[in-house]
């Protein structure tokens, strides 16, 4: 009796969890709605702000190489024959052409033994003194490596080899020892000695300052010898650096007598126009990227997830000024965007002029260097200001900090709510459960009434009944 009345809408015929759940729904639909529209307000702006920042960092990105005026000023290095050197030039390089004549390349020392029958033959023991220049090893060489092949191993894997390869070139006349220096110029040349042992080293002696040369010298040690503009010069590596202040030129072959090649030193523009350009192309993606978060579409009545918001209106007022300056403290040259063929549009991005941009750059390179690097250039001073927003601890971070605080606190609301919703649903339920029961209880006494009553109703007409028969026939006999 007490399960069936107590179940739900049992005794009503009301679906009590439809209804319940509806009147909460209800309750707690005006918070709701208002908690959703905060965390999607809240998520977009952190979306949003992600955007910013990422093309905050794609622009910080573009000026490391126009912070730098050295790397912004570039020099090319251009021989008429190639043949006979080739050049690269920094930015301190100054422009100009240059005549090279090349009498002798810088070389390194070899020298070759005498043959033996074959790289098995046994030479000597005792200890070996390989000098180039300075540096000097002492290598012992017993009857464990007393071979051709063994004296090569041995002085190729002696851990203070001065700087010689050893080798084994075997020809029609036998196996030879080979050592060759590794560098080049008139100071590194080799001299090999022995001492102790059974003497067989003797024959691998080099040792022209007293008098024995059982080596034969196949090259000698040598300083390059060559001329610029008619001057002479010398090098110990064919990889001159010192000559032409910021040139460096590797010789490959000499010239034929009274034939110089010709150097040519000039403005490398095309590095500096890509790295300008580049840095345009992300300036214009992010004045493009505020203008989307920020501005509002008057086509699609639909307005950015940052309307109005002055961190980034603030940034964009900043930046303008800075590439509004003009510097006046150039003399010569570029000293504005402008001038360098970069201007603003009807838009709000930049466009740039590339053949302004090419003849500025042939002009006065070092004009360029110095609007957009060092302390106070443009570049530099957009550098500083990018990173005070996206800088660990700067603003974009601070501001982020904020809108996940926010999120944190929906997400917290948003459980509360649901706890209350969870506690007023229950009081619904039981309030209705107990409605349901009362009216239950209602039915059951109605039913109970109606079948004493009509079973009361049926007993009075049977009684009725019988007492008119008698009165019938009492009547009957009577008569």
């Amino acid at each position: 009796m007490t399960s069936a009345i107590s179940s739900t809408g049992i005794g009503s015929g009301l679906d009590i969890n439809a209804i319940v759940s509806s009147l909460t729904t209800s309750a707690g639909a005006a918070e709701t709605n208002a908690l959703n529209r905060r965390q999607t307000a809240l998520t977009a702006q952190v979306s949003a702000f992600g955007a910013f920042s990422s093309a905050l960092a794609t622009l910080q990105a573009t000026l490391t190489t126009l912070q730098d005026p050295t790397k912004l000023a570039g020099r090319t290095a251009t021989l008429a024959d190639t043949s006979i050197a080739t050049a690269t030039a920094t930015a301190t390089a100054i422009a100009g052409q240059y005549s090279l004549q090349v009498q002798n390349l810088a070389t390194a020392a070899s020298l070759a033994s005498a043959p033996v029958l074959s790289a098995n033959s046994t030479i000597g023991t005792g200890s070996l003194s390989i000098a180039v220049g300075a540096s000097s090893a002492t290598i012992v060489i017993d009857s464990t490596n007393n071979t051709l092949a063994g004296i090569v191993g041995a002085i190729n894997r002696a851990t203070n080899n001065p700087g010689v390869s050893a080798s084994i070139l075997t020809t029609t006349g036998g196996a030879r020892l080979v050592l060759s220096g590794s560098a080049t110029g008139a100071a590194n040349a080799i001299t090999v000695t022995q001492s102790g042992g059974d003497g067989g080293l003797a024959a691998l002696v080099y040792d022209p300052a007293h008098g024995i040369t059982n080596l034969t010298q196949t090259q000698a040690a040598l300083d390059a010898n060559f001329t610029v503009n008619g001057y002479a010069a010398t090098s110990a590596s064919n990889v001159v650096s010192s000559v032409i202040g910021g040139v460096t030129f590797n010789l490959l072959k000499t010239t034929a007598a009274n034939t110089p090649t010709t150097l040519t030193i000039g403005n490398d523009t095309t590095g500096a126009q890509t790295s300008i350009s580049t840095f345009v192309t992300a300036l214009n993606g992010l004045l493009t990227s505020i203008h989307s978060l920020t501005g509002y579409n008057a086509a699609t009545k639909s307005a950015g997830p940052l309307l109005g918001n002055q961190t980034l209106l603030s940034f964009q007022n900043q930046l303008s000024k800075i590439l509004g300056q003009v510097n006046t403290s150039i003399a010569g040259g570029a000293r504005s965007l402008t001038d360098l063929g970069i201007a603003a549009n009807p838009q709000g991005t930049y466009s740039t002029n590339a053949t302004t941009l090419g003849n500025a750059l042939i002009a006065n390179v070092s004009s360029i260097g110095q609007l957009l690097g060092g302390t106070h250039g443009i570049a530099t001073q957009i550098n500083t200001l990018v990173t005070g927003y996206i800088q660990a601890g700067g603003l974009l971070d601070t501001v982020n900090k904020g809108l996940q605080s926010g999120l944190t606190d929906v997400s917290k609301q948003q459980a509360a709510l649901k706890a209350r919703l969870a506690i007023y649903s229950a009081s619904l339920t039981e309030e209705y459960n107990a409605m349901d029961t009362a009216v239950a209880l209602m039915k059951q006494t109605q039913t109970y009434l109606t079948q004493a009553f009509n079973t009361g109703s049926g007993s009075s007409s049977g009684s009725t009944s019988s007492s008119s028969g008698l009165g019938s026939g009492n009547l009957s006999t009577g008569a």
